[in-house]
């Protein structure tokens, strides 16, 4: 009888918490689909408004913008991190030019970022922050926005 409980101790409980976790599975985002379908946030760089889609649970920040094939002009994504610290990201799977803006919590720009699509080349904030907006690459110098300029938005306006 012993025998039979530790095999079914040790099979039975993986096999019943993958019976468990296979509902959740199936509404994970798609192998190679983009995310579209985030919550937005209006945010404002002086006089230009921006719509960015948030990025704030570990799985939406890990896809990001990846696998988008193009994003209107005045769109971008914020991505949302529990505390400040040194945030790094990558192009990995990402198919558009994207500048990132390392944003401290009162809505400063730290600095900004050019990152080349599909590569694994780190761009990292050069302070601790807790939050990092992608618009398409060149948005920001386009509008002479640097590094020291303020966002307005909720998030920032803590």
């Amino acid at each position: 009888m012993t025998a039979l409980l530790r095999l079914l101790d040790r099979f039975a409980v993986p096999l019943l918490l993958a019976a468990a976790c296979a509902p959740v599975a199936a509404l994970a985002q798609p192998a190679g689909e983009p995310q579209k379908d985030l919550q937005r946030v209006h945010l404002s760089a002086g006089m230009y408004q921006i719509e960015a889609q948030v990025a704030a649970s570990p799985r939406q920040r890990e896809i990001g913008l990846m696998f988008r094939k193009d994003m209107p002009q005045q769109e971008g994504m914020l991505f949302v991190f529990e505390q400040a610290a040194v945030q790094c990201f990558w192009m990995k799977n990402t198919l558009l030019p994207l500048t990132a803006a390392f944003v401290a919590d009162d809505g400063r720009i730290v600095n900004l970022e050019d990152m080349q699509p599909q590569t694994t080349d780190n761009h990292c904030s050069t302070e601790p922050v807790r939050y990092v907006l992608e618009m398409n690459q060149g948005w920001f110098a386009r509008k002479n926005i640097k590094a020291g300029a303020k966002l307005g938005g909720t998030p920032f306006s803590r």
